[in-house]
């Protein structure tokens, strides 16, 4: 399989994830696919030729492979990487369709925008995206049960017994290189169990960040409504009432003067008609 056409396709969705989406797709690829390709493959090139049973039984090495490894780690582990990677395709696709909605948009409205920025997750893609972490985180646990369930945990045995007809008898058998393969199971494991870890820490960020925008949201429309509906008074008249009445008021110094000239006036009359 060609990982890094695989690896190009899903790159494309780190310009729309978090930075926990953008640690999750290194963890997969650097950590996880890596390893698979580099060093997971050779390790577990040579299971079946060198299984060896201490029976010369034809056909008895073959049935207690089987019993014993009813699905090889290396196979498990490439359907898991499908199935862990694929559900990023969701947001790309779902950004690609509203890039084409949007030009379709903006061909009929004259250069007008649908969406300020495609990639940004609001809306339906903030759904897509949600959904696909869940995918993700399940898809990886889900594998890690499954590993566990059928080899009752992630031990590597150095012998196993096995006593499947044709075998005569309980027979004893042994793989190659136990240790080697114990670690590299372990790694998976651990690697796939921090990603489950980056993508439930990715979850309660998007969630955080949704609520605390609703959150301020509401505040700034509360704050809207109490100011419409208990619009304040003014606490005291403009000033121009006060200039406008100070203007006709008579300055009183100005009326005791001309009071003081008409009695004045009064009195001269009556001495000069004497």
């Amino acid at each position: 399989m060609n990982w890094s056409s695989l690896e190009g396709l899903i790159s494309g969705v780190n310009k729309y994830s978090t930075g926990f989406g953008r640690i999750w797709l290194s963890m997969v690829f650097i950590f996880r696919v890596m390893v698979f390709v580099v060093a997971a493959q050779r390790v577990w090139g040579d299971e079946n030729k060198d299984f060896v049973c201490n029976t010369a039984q034809p056909g008895c090495n073959n049935v207690c492979y089987d019993s014993i490894f009813p699905i090889s780690h290396i196979r498990l582990w490439a359907l898991q990487l499908i199935f862990v990677t694929c559900p990023s395709l969701m947001v790309v696709g779902h950004v690609e369709y509203r890039k084409k909605k949007d030009l379709q948009y903006t061909t009929l409205h004259h250069g007008a925008h649908l969406y300020a920025n495609p990639g940004k997750k609001r809306g339906g893609l903030w759904w897509t995206y949600v959904v696909s972490l869940v995918f993700k985180a399940g898809f990886d646990a889900g594998f890690l049960y499954i590993l566990y369930y059928i080899y009752e945990g992630y031990d590597m045995p150095r012998l196993s017994k096995c006593s499947l007809p044709p075998c005569p008898n309980v027979v004893d058998c042994y793989i190659s290189r136990p240790t080697e393969k114990k670690i590299f199971t372990l790694f998976m494991v651990i690697s796939s169990c921090l990603c489950v870890l980056m993508c439930i820490c990715e979850m309660v960020y998007l969630i955080y960040k949704r609520i605390q925008k609703l959150v301020i949201k509401k505040k700034q429309a509360d704050m809207r409504i109490f100011a419409e509906n208990h619009e304040m008074a003014p606490l005291s008249r403009p000033r121009s009432e006060f200039r406008s009445k100070a203007s006709i008021r008579m300055d009183p110094t100005n009326t005791a003067s001309i009071q003081n000239l008409c009695n004045i006036k009064a009195e001269e009359g009556p001495s000069e008609k004497k």
